[in-house]
């Protein structure tokens, strides 16, 4: 089931931050900066960016069709645009295609793109649920889990210590992209927001049922690259990492 309405932006908000919009082909960014570093030019130069990227990405995509089917790990051409040789490398480290992390990977190449053009002190790019972050103060993230009670219930509380970071989620029963498994939602936090994104969808895949919660949660801990994940499964949760647990009303 995709949930077109981002509800859960309304979230951000809030915080003080400034924040815009930008949309190219399925490419929907959510961008947050501190209010002091915003300039009106931001919006057209981060659009003109992302346009860019995915005219490169998917022009390479169109001579090299099994890099975007793949579903094992898969290296791209030498000629292939720099982004999509990080996913592949990516790819290698979580087992499973790189175009798993290709929502994480656009975030952080915007939030460079405005990190080096404008030298923000805080920027947050949201792309469908994944989040690159680099803030100067705490964090709470909640969960979007689509019909579960748990979903915006539960989250983590994210020291300012642990930024910048990515954190990206995975379902098997929300949103478009391609799930093995039946998650709910499955959060992932790492310093590599590529990674992250990689390894939400990768943990996912193995969630069947509410009992297998638990055994992906046993074996996310054997990971060094993961410093914290959360995952639902209709009304049941289980968290794993050094991050603090979070209820919201």
């Amino acid at each position: 089931m995709e949930y077109r309405e981002r509800s859960y932006r309304s979230r951000f908000s809030s915080d003080g931050r400034r924040w815009f919009c930008v949309k190219f082909l399925e490419s929907d960014l959510w961008i947050g900066v501190d209010s002091g570093s915003y300039r009106a030019s931001m919006e057209d130069a981060a659009y003109t960016f992302l346009v860019d990227l995915r005219r490169s990405m998917d022009a390479y995509l169109l001579t090299d069709t099994q890099y975007k089917a793949a579903l094992t790990p898969y290296d791209a051409g030498l000629e292939a645009p720099e982004i999509l040789k990080e996913m592949s490398r990516v790819s290698h480290k979580t087992g499973i295609g790189p175009m798993s992390a290709v929502a994480g990977a656009v975030a952080q190449k915007v939030a460079d793109c405005i990190k080096s053009g404008y030298g923000v002190k805080e920027v947050i790019v949201e792309n469908g649920g994944d989040i690159y972050a680099q803030v100067s103060g705490d964090m709470d993230i909640s969960v979007f889990a689509g019909q579960s009670p748990l979903s915006e219930k539960v989250g983590l509380h994210i020291p300012a210590a642990a930024f910048p970071c990515g954190i990206c989620t995975s379902s098997g029963t929300v949103g478009p992209s391609l799930s093995l498994g039946r998650a709910d939602a499955m959060m992932i936090v790492c310093r590599d927001v590529m990674l992250a994104d990689s390894y939400a969808t990768a943990m996912a895949n193995r969630i069947q049922s509410a009992a297998d919660l638990q055994p992906v949660m046993d074996r996310i801990r054997d990971i060094p690259g993961i410093l914290g994940a959360l995952a639902v499964k209709d009304d049941r949760m289980a968290i794993s990492g050094q991050f603090e647990l979070r209820l919201f009303n």
